[in-house]
């Protein structure tokens, strides 16, 4: 059944209103420091370093798509200007300089246009400013312990609470940072490979066994953010959630002084409480 012109471009006001309303739709569920249903993007930003992703992000994403729309109208161009019916005797021409020079010169420029601001962005995850704060993170089969060695060395299990919401991701003890201070993290692992990663804070680093990794996050807003083992580790690899609280400079010596002495009385979680805690 063949549709008039009239429909054809009702059709396709359609479709553009609704990608519209599915973009905005997107920025309307996104929440702070976990996923949302719909979520088509990345999560919104709470670092320095996730501000940068971002960026980037979206402009290759811009990028990308100015190229193949330039490809497909060379492509149409091409099918309809040098067919065989429009040209019944073909062209001969086997070279054009400027076109050869272009066509060598302008992806070289894109390539370089890509590689200044990644390479800017890879220097500033790599390279660690001066910490405020130290924290280890160890990962065990299958939950993280988390350690202070700057605030009277205490440690403590976080494991996956069945009774927290959201599902799958709230756990029994939040790792507590304090807002606009320099985290650095060192990870290990006790068993095998786990991989310590928080979309919102732009971070993600491989705790693996005998080795120590590390990395660092400036959590520029207050709340709770989460993330999980980003390292397929186990059988229960999807049940090791990590919860990041994030809480002013009063908030975090208050909950640092209950710890000291709520860390250093209570018994270390077991691999059995682990195990029970992901069923």
């Amino acid at each position: 059944m063949k549709m008039s012109k009239g429909q054809t471009g009702r059709r396709l006001l359609g479709f553009a209103v609704a990608g519209i309303a599915l973009a905005a739709g997107g920025a309307a569920f996104a929440e702070l420091g976990q996923p949302a249903p719909w979520e088509f993007k990345l999560q919104e930003s709470a670092t320095p370093v996730m501000d940068n992703i971002t960026w980037f992000h979206n402009f290759l994403l811009v990028l990308i798509t100015v190229i193949t729309l330039f490809v497909l109208a060379l492509l149409v161009i091409v099918v309809v200007k040098f067919n065989a019916k429009s040209n019944p005797i073909p062209s001969r021409t086997t070279h054009n300089t400027l076109i050869e020079v272009a066509w060598t010169l302008i992806p070289v420029l894109i390539l370089v246009g890509i590689a200044v601001p990644s390479f800017r962005l890879l220097f500033l995850q790599l390279d660690l400013p001066k910490a405020d704060l130290t924290i280890k993170v160890t990962g065990k089969q299958w939950y993280w312990s988390y350690a202070y060695p700057d605030n009277g060395k205490f440690e403590f299990d976080s494991l996956l609470a069945q009774d927290k919401k959201p599902r799958l991701l709230g756990v029994d003890n939040e790792m507590v940072v304090p807002v606009n201070k320099v985290i650095r993290i060192q990870t290990t692992g006790a068993d095998v490979i786990h991989s310590f990663a928080v979309p919102a804070f732009g971070i993600k680093i491989d705790s693996i066994p005998g080795r120590l990794n590390e990395t660092w996050f400036k959590a520029t807003k207050l709340g709770m953010f989460y993330g999980q083992c980003s390292e397929l580790c186990g059988k229960d690899h999807a049940f090791m959630p990590i919860a990041v609280r994030v809480v002013n400079d009063q908030e975090f010596a208050t909950w640092v002084e209950g710890a000291k002495k709520k860390f250093a009385t209570a018994p270390a979680n077991s691999f059995a409480s682990a195990g029970a805690a992901a069923q």
